[in-house]
């Protein structure tokens, strides 16, 4: 599976939350990841998902959703629910 995203979103994502979705695409290689399906943002046209994993010394929570055989990003940070979700479902 390929990453994609829209190059414009990136630059507001560092700006904002401090993380690329180049560097963000490491929270899927996590194999303690955890995808979570996102209700809110989801449609019947797109679903839409988060993927929580460790990135560097950090866990990330990833907006994303499959398009085309390819995981399209479109959000990512260091969200505290995230973190504690990722804490709470390995036990740590």
């Amino acid at each position: 599976m390929k990453f994609e995203w829209d190059s414009s979103k990136d630059i507001e994502n560092r700006e904002k939350h401090r993380i690329s979705f180049y560097e963000a695409q490491d929270a899927f290689f996590d194999e303690k990841r955890i995808i979570l399906f996102d209700e809110k943002h989801s449609n019947s046209e797109e679903k839409r998902y988060f993927c929580v994993g460790k990135v560097n010394d950090g866990i990330v929570t990833v907006r994303f959703t499959i398009r085309k055989n390819s995981i399209r990003i479109f959000g990512a940070g260091y969200w505290r629910e995230g973190k504690k979700r990722y804490e709470k479902e390995n036990k740590i």
